[in-house]
């Protein structure tokens, strides 16, 4: 119940009560609506600076495990690029180095994703942290171009592994008949007196002396160009193996082969004889690379041991009477 409030008039000396008109009452509760409302912002302000509400709190939680998982997710990126930068050194210093392949230029391995505003999209989005954002799929962006060109890279390696195995069966490596006591190598290569025409002139192989009839190998994989006969040579094979090796097979007593037939290192290609301008059987041996005669004796390297080698390099050096 309201309070009644009197006062004293002095004119009648009497307590009169006090009358309120109803705009005093209004501008009262004005006033204390008003003093309320001030209190209430005021109470408001402190409570939402100092303390959480219950959604905020939430909100603050979920973006702090926002923020761990994108640590996280820069630290896996971090191992990502770590391991991508390994791979493309072991590729430039080593797999390229063994198949003698320039190494892949720095400016193509940065991989570059610039050019049109690839994230226009999300600039659009006016994302709160737009910089984290788009910086994250930058790194993603750039590790996937790399990851692309280093898988490029390996399909190269590949194919030139492959080339390699290729040429590495190809090049004659082995002697052409079985010579495993070392005493068949009966002439080297170089200066040699001719057995029949009796004068000292370039012998552009090698000659293995055998029992007419031995099997004579190929020395490395290729194709037969030629299986025919002459006064000089005899029974004569040419094998093309390919990367710019031939080989010969001169005096032959016959083949195992004909032109236009691939054989594989180890084959036998024909046997051992005495035809043409020949002194006794024996197989006479060319190596030619790029249309030039080589010395056969630095192929010998696929079938005998260190020893055995610098004993063959002994025996071919001497300057001896050649075969044929």
């Amino acid at each position: 119940m309201a309070r009644i409030k009197y006062y004293y008039d002095t004119e009648t000396c009497k307590y009169e009560r006090v009358k309120v008109s109803r705009w005093d009452m209004f501008l009262n509760s004005l006033g204390i609506f008003s003093l309320s409302l001030i209190i209430a912002i005021i109470i408001l302000t402190i409570s939402s600076t100092y303390f959480e509400s219950p959604k905020e709190s939430l909100l603050k939680k979920e973006n702090e495990e926002l923020l761990i998982y994108y640590e996280d997710m820069q630290k896996d990126l971090d191992q990502m690029n770590s391991m991508i930068t390994a791979l493309q050194e072991r590729d430039d210093n080593i797999y390229r180095v063994i198949f003698e392949a320039d190494p892949i230029s720095s400016t193509i391995r940065q991989a570059g994703v610039g050019g049109t505003d690839r994230y226009r999209a999300l600039r659009e989005e006016r994302l709160e942290r737009e910089d984290l954002v788009i910086s994250t799929f930058g790194r993603l962006d750039k590790l996937k171009k790399q990851m692309y060109i280093q898988t490029k890279s390996y399909d190269d390696i590949f194919q030139m592994a492959k080339n390699k195995s290729d040429m590495l069966a190809s090049i004659p490596s082995i002697q052409p008949i079985p010579n495993k006591n070392l005493k068949r190598l009966a002439s080297g290569y170089g200066m040699r007196m001719h057995p029949i025409l009796k004068y000292r002139r370039m012998h552009a192989g090698c000659d293995f002396s055998a029992p007419q009839g031995t099997p004579i190998f190929a020395t490395g994989n290729g194709k037969i160009t030629r299986a025919r006969f002459s006064k000089t040579s005899g029974y004569m094979i040419k094998i093309n193996h390919g990367y710019g090796y031939e080989t010969k097979y001169l005096h032959l007593s016959k083949f195992a082969v004909k032109e236009g037939q691939r054989v594989k290192r180890g084959d036998i290609i024909g046997y051992v004889g005495n035809t043409g301008l020949s002194k006794a059987p024996h197989c006479h041996y060319e190596v030619w690379k790029d249309r030039k005669h080589v010395n056969p004796v630095n192929y010998f390297y696929n079938d005998v041991t260190d020893e055995e080698y610098d004993k063959l390099l002994e025996l071919a050096s001497r300057e001896n009477e050649s075969l044929g």
